[in-house]
């Protein structure tokens, strides 16, 4: 098999994100190193590209606490988005969910509840009842209801979890990651965007009891907008939260902190460090011409390349006029040709290291040329192979 043809694409970017408005590290200077954190296990991710950042520990198995709840409303977005429920819906209140321990909502027997007040005393008051109450709502009972959290964990490519339960209290078979949890927590901003707003409210009111988010750093950084804390004696101090400054989002998980203070630090030292010394861009979009490829036996020659998704990256500040990309293709291009056919790979690098490598797709479809056009081709084909034995 011949080897793929690798050329430069002149022109690296005709689409970039301006540069977030951060002073950058002095020229010259290398990216300091991450910081060194009390917490059992962390990581740091760029939402968009999702280049991690900092990591330590991040497929360690970790009780997760309350942090649990982020499926459980991931679960309940899901249910709503595919009109199987309303937030109007009112959800009526069982003895298990009342009696459920730690923290809550105070919600009471017999009431009727809203899944709209039920997800806000989830995500903003913690609420175990809540999440009890929706859990029993959607699958019947709560232990159904795990089962459909570890389906919608499989999907997203939570390896290392595996749920029992709607709240996060403590078992053995009750476990995540670090990792997971920022994979959850990326999913969530992805693809219920209406719905995260809800991380970022500050307070709730339900039966006349006012609660805080127990999320500190909502009140500490304005670009703090989620998700979601959690604690138990077994878990420690953990903490999902998410940052937006200057088009750039971060995701950041920190499990076992030492204290409530200490997992609130520590996840703004995470964010803080990568806001400092890191930049995203967006360097094509989907669907945007980066190559044409020439098609043998088709009824055109040519081929439009490009993406089928957007392309972020993330690399230290100061460093995009030291990128290079390059297209690594297929020699040669036989028609048929579908749309969307993978032909080959796009890779940028720097400092000779890839940086991301993404597959090269034909934009539109390419059909078979009459018998004269393919036969001519295919003689055309066959001579180039003979001289490049020779």
């Amino acid at each position: 098999m011949k080897k793929l043809l690798t050329r430069i694409i002149p022109g690296l970017a005709w689409l970039s994100l301006a540069a977030a408005q951060v002073p950058p590290p002095p020229a010259g200077m290398p990216t300091p190193a991450a910081p060194q954190l009390g917490a059992d296990s962390y990581i740091l991710m760029d939402f968009d590209s999702g280049t991690v950042l900092v990591e330590h520990q991040p497929d360690l198995r970790v009780d997760i606490a309350s942090i649990t709840k982020l499926m459980t409303s991931y679960v309940v977005f899901q249910e709503l988005a595919a009109g199987k429920v309303s937030l109007d819906d009112a959800v009526p209140v069982s003895e298990k969910a009342w009696r459920t321990e730690g923290s809550r909502m105070f919600i009471e027997p017999d009431m009727q509840v809203s899944v709209e007040e039920l997800l806000m005393g989830l995500i903003v008051q913690s609420g175990n009842d809540a999440s009890v109450a929706l859990a029993e709502f959607l699958a019947g009972t709560e232990e159904a209801f795990a089962g459909v959290m570890n389906y919608y964990a499989g999907q997203l490519g939570m390896a290392h979890t595996h749920f029992v339960n709607a709240t996060g209290l403590p078992d053995p078979e009750h476990y995540s990651t670090a990792r997971d949890t920022a994979l959850l927590s990326a999913a969530i901003i992805r693809d219920f965007p209406n719905y995260y707003t809800w991380y970022s409210e500050k307070e709730y009111t339900f039966n006349n009891i006012r609660q805080h988010n127990r999320n500190n750093l909502l009140w500490r950084d304005p670009a703090v907008d989620g998700l979601k804390t959690g604690h138990t004696e077994a878990a420690g101090y953990c903490l999902a939260s998410s940052a937006k400054r200057e088009g750039m989002r971060l995701v950041g998980v920190v499990m076992g902190s030492s204290s409530e203070q200490a997992r609130a630090s520590e996840s703004q030292s995470l964010l803080n460090y990568g806001f400092r010394f890191f930049e995203t861009l967006q360097l094509y979009k989907a669907g945007e011409q980066l190559a044409e490829g020439r098609v043998w036996k088709g009824v055109s020659e040519q081929v439009r390349l490009g993406l089928p998704d957007d392309l972020f990256i993330t690399i230290p500040r100061g460093r995009y006029d030291d990128l290079e990309a390059r297209v690594e293709m297929q020699p040669e291009l036989v028609a048929p040709l579908e749309l969307g056919a993978e032909v080959g790979r796009i890779v940028i690098q720097l400092d000779d290291e890839p940086v991301a490598s993404r597959a090269l797709v034909t934009l539109e479809g390419v059909a078979p040329a009459g018998f004269f056009g393919r036969a001519w081709d295919g003689i055309r084909l066959w001579a180039g192979s003979f001289f490049d034995d020779e």
